[in-house]
């Protein structure tokens, strides 16, 4: 089964991907890593959620924002090389913008981990960072970039 197949089998539609908000493209491939940038919870061409995790924002709420931020970022890489040429996610990294005294981050950043798992199996095993920070562009509460290794095309 293809990448894309799965995402149509577990009832996942990729967005558009949302336009740069600064001097930036949404994906960069070198060799056969593609390195996208930093995606946020964009739906719809708007932002889903502003706030600081542990305060104005619950961590399950930032955990669903993560899950968008992913698929904003799988929608960069399929738009740059294809999805179905993704051989696996590398690295995730997500920022999580932090109340004073929250310290959940990584169960925030496992809503895009989880759904990197269900859409590629074994091959969406990463390695990752998540961490907290004071402040996210736009006020955002979560932030997710990924790295992934792409094969040849068909």
């Amino acid at each position: 089964m293809t990448w894309t197949g799965r995402l149509a089998e577990l009832g996942v539609e990729l967005p558009s991907v949302p336009a740069p908000a600064g001097a930036y493209v949404p994906a960069v491939q070198s060799g056969n890593l593609v390195f996208t940038a930093g995606q946020v919870p964009f739906v719809d061409g708007k932002i889903a959620a502003t706030g600081k995790v542990g305060r104005e924002i619950s961590p399950e709420e930032a955990k669903a924002h993560a899950r968008t931020c992913a698929l904003n970022a799988l929608a960069a890489v399929d738009a740059l090389v294809g999805l179905d040429r993704v051989v696996r996610v590398v690295k995730v990294v997500g920022f999580v913008a932090s109340a004073e005294g929250f310290t959940g981050q990584p169960a925030v950043v496992n809503g895009a981990s989880e759904l990197l798992g269900e859409v590629f199996g074994d091959a969406g095993k990463h390695a990752r960072s998540a961490v907290g920070v004071a402040e996210l562009p736009l006020g955002v509460p979560v932030e997710v970039e990924l790295t992934v290794e792409v094969g040849e095309s068909a």
